[in-house]
């Protein structure tokens, strides 16, 4: 059995799950797009490589970071708040070329949630859910999916993270002291990076391709009661919100996820 695996991507995701993967007995291939994180990934026994995805194709020794890898884990954002123009499926689709060149078995994609839009009645979300939302950044999203999903040449599974968050990285520390925040009474859907490096590690353990799958944990207090007592607990200011507008949200239902990976979550938001 194959146990090389690319991932593009070695960032805050990225490289723990090299190094958990690595730990597990895999050899891992790792992109950044920073020089000085060479060293980084080489200390930490990861192959690393210089790879950066543009609309007019791929710069770097892309060849030799996807050969005689069996899967590849596409793990990087859109990138469209810094540069709102830009055509990320053209830089997916450079990417699938080279990928079916070095015929590379099994892609595994880092989705996102926002490709559902939030409504007024919180709709719970689920497996069978099709993606609607509108935004720029999330139909691109969804055209990525289809695109990778709809390729003959390899197995896709797409996984589908919501709000992700560790211990330096929490998105209540972002909305500490603000104010007028928006949709007080919408359900988190939230997800700790150990729990998806863990999710990542079961689905290439177990093979599972051809697959589409939401992830967030179970726990889903209203945006309120959850941020305000992470910042009561913390000792930090208390966001405000804005309680006179209708608020709009979703519930995003990881149950199939949890079903064929007998899954039991390892941090609760």
């Amino acid at each position: 059995m194959n146990h090389q695996i690319s991932i593009i991507g070695c960032g805050w995701l990225g490289f723990p799950l090299a190094k958990y993967l690595i730990s597990n007995g895999y050899t891992v291939k790792g992109s950044t797009t920073s020089i000085d994180k060479l060293k980084v990934l080489q200390n930490a026994f990861i192959e690393g490589f210089i790879i950066k995805l543009n609309e007019k194709g791929i710069s770097g020794n892309y060849d030799q970071f996807l050969s005689k890898s069996e899967t590849i884990i596409i793990n990087i954002p859109p990138g469209l708040r810094k540069n709102p123009n830009k055509n990320h499926v053209h830089e997916i689709r450079h990417l699938i070329t080279a990928i079916q060149k070095q015929n590379i078995k099994n892609v595994l994609y880092i989705s996102s949630t926002s490709v559902f839009k939030d409504e007024e009645e919180f709709p719970i979300i689920t497996n069978l859910t099709k993606p609607n939302s509108n935004s720029d950044s999330s139909q691109q999203l969804i055209q990525i999916e289809q695109m990778l999903q709809s390729n003959p040449k390899f197995k896709t599974t797409i996984l589908r993270f919501g709000g992700l968050f560790d211990a330096k990285r929490h998105p209540a520390k972002y909305l500490s002291g603000k104010t007028n925040i928006s949709n007080p009474n919408a359900p988190i859907n939230l997800i700790h990076k150990e729990d998806c490096i863990a999710i990542i590690s079961t689905i290439l353990k177990r093979n599972l391709w051809n697959e589409t799958l939401n992830a967030v944990h179970t726990h889903h207090p209203t945006k309120k009661e959850y941020y305000t007592t992470y910042c009561k607990a913390q000792h930090i200011a208390l966001p405000h919100f804005n309680l006179d507008e209708k608020n709009k949200g979703k519930l995003i239902d990881s149950s199939k996820m949890v079903q064929l990976l007998n899954y039991s979550f390892k941090q609760t938001p």
